[in-house]
């Protein structure tokens, strides 16, 4: 099979839910083959690394080989090997807490459902 755009291996492989997600990710600049800023249509070979920015997580991918169309989540590590380093999803992780603890200036105090909510993040309920 000839090797597929960069955008549809992304879609393909569940990096991004949408084909239309993978391409405005390549032309944001948040997709990197080897050190080269990747266009939506280049073409993905076996033996490549890609890097993509996926919010706050940098994920870093090797290619294994070529889907036909978008896989399972269980077919996924037939497709690709993820090399990104156990760091960054607890960085991902620990913001994502903080995100839920941040409360703007003038918010007041947390309500009854905020506390519980807050109480149910630190496993006190």
């Amino acid at each position: 099979m000839d090797d597929p755009r960069l955008d549809k291996w992304l879609w393909s492989v569940r990096v991004f839910k949408t084909r239309p997600l993978a391409t405005a990710a390549c032309r944001a600049g948040h997709v990197f083959i080897g050190d080269l800023e990747a266009k939506p249509g280049r073409d993905v070979h076996v033996g490549e690394t890609v890097t993509v920015r996926v919010g706050v997580i940098t994920r870093t991918l090797k290619v294994v080989a070529m889907p036909r169309s978008r896989v399972s989540a269980k077919q996924v590590p037939e497709f690709m090997t993820d090399l990104t380093p156990a760091a960054e999803y607890e960085r991902a992780k620990q913001a994502g807490i903080e995100h839920l603890l941040a409360r703007q200036r003038g918010m007041g105090r947390p309500t009854k459902k905020d506390r519980r909510d807050m109480g149910k993040l630190f496993g006190f309920e």
